[in-house]
């Protein structure tokens, strides 16, 4: 903030700004949020996956948690901050200290101490309510916090979206039993839908798999972008709606066609499925491809059999397996020769591992696969006939299969995940011994939830969907200043005049800047523009008039008018949000 020499009112000028834009963003920035966030002084990369929130940045980031926290606080949660160093005695004690794999961030101190940077804070909050919370007089619970966590990223990229170092709003709720714990997490549903209303986020929540945390149900809110990671399905029929991590479809029956005697084809230099169909002759739909993995966590080779057109679902397998996602690799060639195979020609038939077969393998009939041979494949094969296997869900779904639900054919997008929510039950408080005594006297595990946002993520994904040719378009409601006056010529005494006139009565009621550099206007209207402010007041030749010029930055439509009604505008829009 700068002082007005000689006077006690507050002037926020640009020329006493930490102005930081770039004509252009640095190398490493891919999508448009990432390098609008770079080129309009929002945020500073330090290292790969580290930043620095400079002043704009840090004022729509504070924005942001402000709304976060009036609506949990609404909602009855009680807000806390721990630490973010945590001892592996709590993670042993929950059983995760080996199985949340390399991303947890492991140290040891001076005293040979073992410690973990918190990527999430189960533990933590399960060790302070055990040890705070004895009746159930003070159940249901709610806490939240918002602080960075840390998580060793192999491969950082698109700025915060995947980052090492990250701001999360995470809260756990505490309950006596599951009819408690699903009020809980119907309450963080509805404050989750209204979080990110009043964020203007476009977003669908989805069911979701419950990955490192556990727990057997969750939800995650997916900011929709076609840069997202995550994809999912949905069924405008009926409204069904998941991550492709854990969506499931109507199988459709086929068939049974009668069985055919195996036969061994050869096949030379046709390893993929799209060569395999071009050489045969055959739909994808006719054959099945074997993918081998190295389940690092139970030191297996595993393979997993999907029909050939489709993807296998890592997750699905990773759960069927009790494994972590994080321990599972698609075997080497030299791993698939050691079982008797070869990369390409690889099936299911005489495999001497454990072989997990889709659904839809099971039920499909005379179709070809790899033959464990160099250059051969083998057609007319049967699931239950010519090879066995453990039948799962492995297959990813995709668009147009058929909702489970109603039936009808799913639509597929991308999307961002800004929130998940989870119901964790007693997977925390049962081997934490986090209990509460009942009206019996006897000792009773809470029934937990687990709720986070991420709201660095959650920030660049505003700036994903509110972006366009010239730069950021901030929502009102999270924008670093309502409104910037620019005067074309500060040293011209009559907009001089009208430019702080205007300040003078807006920052009565809104967050208002002064341009007052001495810059040429064109490179102030771009620099504003870029950095997203909703609303320009330009003060030009027509100041001694008291005529303005009011831009709004969503469309960049201006018009003159005179400037008690440029006044009124912004006043009046700031009333709504």
């Amino acid at each position: 903030m700068f002082y007005e020499k000689g006077s006690a009112k507050e002037i926020m000028k640009a020329s006493k700004m930490l102005i930081s834009t770039l004509k252009e963003a640095p190398q490493e920035a891919k999508i448009d949020s990432h390098v609008l966030l770079l080129r309009a002084g929002m945020v500073k990369n330090q290292v790969a996956g580290v930043y620095q929130f400079l002043p704009l940045g840090l004022r729509v980031l504070q924005k942001v948690e402000k709304i976060i926290r009036q609506e949990m606080d609404n909602a009855g949660s009680l807000e806390i901050l721990c630490s973010a160093l945590q001892p592996k005695e709590l993670w042993e004690e929950s059983g995760r200290w080996n199985k949340y794999g390399p991303d947890l961030m492991r140290f040891t101190d001076r005293h040979e101490r073992d410690f973990c940077l918190g990527p999430t804070h189960e533990e933590i909050f399960t060790d302070l309510v055990r040890n705070l919370v004895k009746s159930s007089k003070s159940l249901p619970l709610n806490l939240y916090q918002i602080q960075t966590k840390y998580r060793d990223e192999v491969r950082p990229r698109f700025g915060l979206m995947r980052s090492r170092e990250f701001i999360m709003k995470d809260a756990y709720s505490f309950d006596k039993d599951e009819a408690g714990l699903e009020a809980s997490y119907q309450l963080m549903y509805d404050t989750y839908t209204k979080i990110f209303t009043r964020l203007g986020l476009h977003f669908q929540p989805v069911l979701a798999d419950t990955g490192n945390i556990g727990g057997n149900g969750s939800h995650q809110f997916m900011a929709l972008s076609d840069i997202g990671e995550s994809e999912i399905v949905y069924c405008d029929s009926c409204g069904y709606a998941a991550d492709v991590e854990k969506a499931t479809d109507q199988l459709i029956e086929l068939p049974k066609e009668k069985e055919l005697d195996l036969e061994e084809v050869e096949t030379p230099n046709q390893r993929t499925i799209e060569e395999i169909t071009k050489f045969l002759g055959i739909d994808a739909k006719k054959t099945a491809k074997t993918l081998i993995y190295h389940d690092y966590a139970n030191e297996k080779l595993v393979a997993a059999v999907v029909r050939g057109d489709r993807e296998v679902n890592e997750i699905k397998l990773v759960n069927v397996l009790n494994s972590n996602e994080n321990y599972l690799e698609l075997a080497t060639d030299e791993e698939i020769r050691s079982i008797g195979s070869y990369h390409g020609f690889v099936g299911p038939v005489g495999l001497n591992i454990e072989v997990y077969v889709d659904l839809e393998v099971a039920q499909m009939s005379n179709f070809v696969v790899g033959a464990n041979k160099l250059n051969y494949h083998l057609k007319n094969v049967n699931f239950g006939k010519d090879f066995k296997g453990i039948v799962k869900d492995l297959k990813k779904v995709q668009a147009n299969d058929l909702c489970p639900v109603c039936g009808k054919p799913l639509s597929q997008e991308r999307g961002i995940e800004v929130g998940q929510i989870f119901k964790l039950q007693t997977k925390y408080s049962l081997p934490m011994n986090c209990v509460y005594t009942n009206e019996e006297g006897k000792n009773v595990p809470m029934v937990m939830g687990c709720y986070g946002i991420g709201v660095s993520r959650t920030l660049q994904s505003i700036v994903e969907q509110y972006h366009d040719e010239a730069g950021i378009c901030w929502p009102l409601n999270v924008a670093p200043y309502h409104v910037v006056i620019v005067p074309i010529n500060y040293a011209d005494e009559a907009q001089k005049d009208l430019a702080e006139k205007l300040y003078e009565e807006l920052s009565k009621s809104v967050e208002v800047v002064l341009d007052d550099r001495n810059a040429k206007p064109g490179f102030k209207f771009k620099d504003w523009e870029l950095i997203g402010i909703p609303y320009m007041i330009i003060c030009g030749k027509r100041s001694a008039e008291g005529i303005v010029e009011f831009k709004v930055r969503a469309g960049l439509e201006k018009s003159e008018v005179e400037y008690s009604k440029a006044i009124q505008n912004v006043i009046e829009a700031v009333k709504h949000i």
